[in-house]
């Protein structure tokens, strides 16, 4: 597997800053900004996002790839502090899990560890997702990736009419990857990882969510913040799935503060 392309700038400890499915590492810009001026500051774009080749649109893939690309950057920059957004937040915490040793700290925004929900049979957070599941269009191999996809899946987490309100640039870039974002969808929906198995966690964990983020998004923060041992949870009044772009001064503050309490 091909290193993944990252951004560097700054010195001291490593913080790794983990983008949300659809976007590339520029999304943590502003995040960056404040935070390199202590620490060294490294922005990957997953695999086939960003300034990385386009995934070929009939190769499998499991989020577990992106794991293990990651891993290699993890490895090479030392114990770092992990940062995640979404899809990037799952990732973050799968790399804690595995790895504890090597995280210094922790802080995701609404991960996608659907598998806890799962696991624990979690009511609300269980029917919110048997809702969107519901609608043929999410699981169909067919469509998965083009624009009828994506207004399902951007309405889901930002609300209706949100895909038809973003500029055309925003939803070319996003069904540029959209074959890419469908396959990671595919393989997290797929996840049972139990809340339990983030108890090797060790590290400070800041766990982050919008007051108005989808329920299977906030019933997956409640169930971890039981089960990490140092975990602290925050939400961000008046914000949803979105809150580290639309709520991006207040979610970049409380991360900047707990990465240098850490």
């Amino acid at each position: 597997m091909p290193p993944l392309r990252f951004s560097e700038r700054g010195q001291g400890q490593p913080v790794v800053l983990l983008h949300s499915g659809g976007m590339s590492g520029r999304q943590w810009r502003r995040l960056g900004d404040a935070l390199e001026k202590t620490h060294r500051v490294l922005a990957p774009d997953f695999l086939g996002s960003g300034d990385n080749p386009v995934w070929p649109s009939e190769q499998p893939f499991d989020f577990s790839l992106d794991v293990e690309a990651v891993e290699q950057l993890l490895a090479s920059a030392g114990p770092a502090h992990l940062v995640g957004h979404s899809y990037g937040g799952l990732i973050a915490l799968t790399l804690a899990r595995r790895h504890p040793e090597r995280v210094r700290s922790l802080a995701v925004y609404d991960p996608v560890a659907f598998g806890v929900v799962r696991a624990a049979n979690d009511a609300e957070g269980c029917a919110d997702l048997d809702r969107i599941e519901a609608d043929a269009i999410f699981t169909d191999d067919a469509r998965g990736g083009d624009e009828r996809w994506f207004e399902l899946f951007v309405n889901y987490w930002n609300g209706p009419g949100a895909w038809r309100a973003l500029p055309d640039p925003a939803r070319a870039a996003f069904l540029r990857v959209g074959r890419k974002v469908f396959y990671e969808v595919r393989s997290l929906m797929r996840d049972r990882t139990p809340a339990s198995a983030y108890a090797s966690i060790t590290a400070p964990a800041l766990l982050l969510g919008g007051e108005r983020s989808p329920p299977a998004a906030r019933r997956t923060l409640a169930l971890l913040a039981i089960a990490l041992p140092r975990a602290s949870l925050k939400t961000i009044a008046g914000a949803s799935h979105m809150g580290p772009i639309s709520h991006a001064d207040e979610v970049n503050r409380a991360i900047v503060e707990h990465v240098a309490g850490a």
